[in-house]
C-alpha cells in the first residue's frame, strides 16, 4: 500500500486496465434494482406533480424538472454507492461513458450502466433548463454536472489504481453540488445559490465529510480492506481517520447550532453507527461490501435534506 494520501497502488495491471471486472448479479442487486427503478417514476411523478401545481406554462415545465432533477439526483448518487457497495465499479472497465450495449447491461440489472445511463438524464435535464430559464443556478448546475462526469471517468482509474484518491473524493463532493444546487433552487426560487452556500455553516461540514468519504473509497481502491488500525500506518488508514475527524466536526457543528438542525444533528450521530457497521463490512468483504454502503449515503442525504429544509 502506498504511503501518500496522493498515490495509489495498481490493483489492476497496465495490460488488464480496458477489462471488465464484474460484480455479482445476486438477487439482493436485482431488487435494488427495482427500487431504483420506483425512485426514477417517482421523480418524473414529483415532476408532473410540482409542474401542474404551479401558475403558467413555461413556469410549470420549469419548476416540475427542477422537482425532477433533484430526484434524479438522489437516484444517481445511490447508484454509485451501489455500483460501489456491489462490486461493479470496473463493470464496464474503463471505456467512458458508454459502451455499445450500455442499455441492454441496464436491462440486465448492472448498476455501473444504469449509473451512465441515468448520469445522462441529469444532463439533459440540466440542458433543457438552461434553454428553458437561463439564471445563473442553471447555468451552474449544468456547469457541475459536466465537471462532476469527467471526474467520474477519473473514478475509474482510481479504482483501477491509475488515479490518485483526490479525483474520487472531488466527484463526490460534485455530485452533492448537483443535487444541492437543484435542490435550493427548487426549494428557494430566486435564492443565489453561492451566496446560500457560502453562509451555510452545516454544509461546509457536511460537504468535508463527504470529500473525505470518497477519498476513503478511492484510496483503498478497488477490493482492498483498508484493515484494523488502533494508529494509522498506511495511506488508507490515515484517510479514513481523517474522514472520522470530519464526521466529529460535523457533528460538533450541528450540535454548536442546535435547536437550529435537530434532525440533521441526530441523524449525524447515528451516521458514525453506521460507519463502523460499513468499515466491518469491508473488512469482510472488501470487492463488495453490500448494502451498508448505499444506506450509509443514504443517512448523508436525508442530512442534507435537513439541513436545507429545515432553513428559513
Amino acid at each position: 500500500m502506498s504511503t501518500s494520501l496522493g498515490a495509489k497502488p495498481s490493483v489492476v495491471s497496465d495490460s488488464a486496465l480496458p477489462h471488465a471486472i464484474e460484480g455479482e448479479m445476486t438477487p439482493v442487486v436485482r431488487w435494488i434494482g427495482r427500487i431504483i427503478t420506483a425512485g426514477l417514476l417517482l421523480a418524473v411523478a414529483a415532476g408532473l406533480w410540482q409542474g401542474f401545481s404551479s401558475h403558467g406554462l413555461l413556469n410549470g415545465l420549469v419548476n416540475g424538472l427542477k422537482a425532477s432533477e433533484v430526484g434524479f439526483a438522489i437516484v444517481l448518487i445511490l447508484l454509485g454507492s451501489i455500483v460501489e457497495g456491489f462490486g461493479y465499479g470496473l463493470s464496464l472497465g474503463t471505456k467512458w461513458p458508454y459502451t455499445r450495449n450500455i442499455v441492454v447491461l441496464m436491462g440486465r440489472g448492472d448498476p455501473e450502466a444504469a449509473h451512465r445511463v441515468v448520469a445522462t438524464l441529469v444532463g439533459l435535464v440540466a440542458l433543457a433548463l438552461v434553454i428553458l430559464a437561463p439564471t445563473v443556478t442553471t447555468i451552474s448546475g449544468l456547469i457541475l454536472i459536466i465537471v462532476t462526469a469527467l471526474f467520474g471517468m477519473g473514478t475509474l482509474y482510481v479504482l483501477a489504481g491509475r488515479a490518485p484518491a483526490f479525483v474520487h473524493g472531488t466527484h463526490g463532493l460534485l455530485a452533492y453540488g448537483v443535487f444541492l444546487i437543484y435542490l435550493t433552487g427548487l426549494a428557494y426560487p430566486g435564492l443565489n445559490f453561492w451566496t446560500y452556500l457560502g453562509a451555510m455553516g452545516a454544509l461546509h461540514a457536511l460537504l468535508l465529510a463527504v470529500f473525505l468519504g470518497g477519498m476513503t473509497t478511492g484510496q483503498r481502491g478497488f477490493g482492498t480492506a483498508i484493515g484494523a488500525f488502533v494508529q494509522p500506518k498506511k495511506a488508507s488508514q490515515w484517510t479514513i481517520a481523517a474522514h472520522i475527524t470530519a464526521g466529529l466536526i460535523l457533528v460538533a457543528t450541528l450540535g454548536y447550532m442546535m435547536p437550529a438542525y435537530p434532525i440533521a444533528f441526530y441523524l449525524a450521530v447515528g451516521q458514525f453507527a453506521v460507519g463502523f457497521l460499513l468499515f466491518h463490512a469491508v473488512s469482510l468483504k472488501p470487492k463488495d461490501p453490500g448494502i451498508m454502503v448505499a444506506f450509509h449515503q443514504s443517512m448523508v442525504l436525508l442530512m442534507a435534506l435537513a439541513i436545507v429544509l429545515v432553513w428559513r
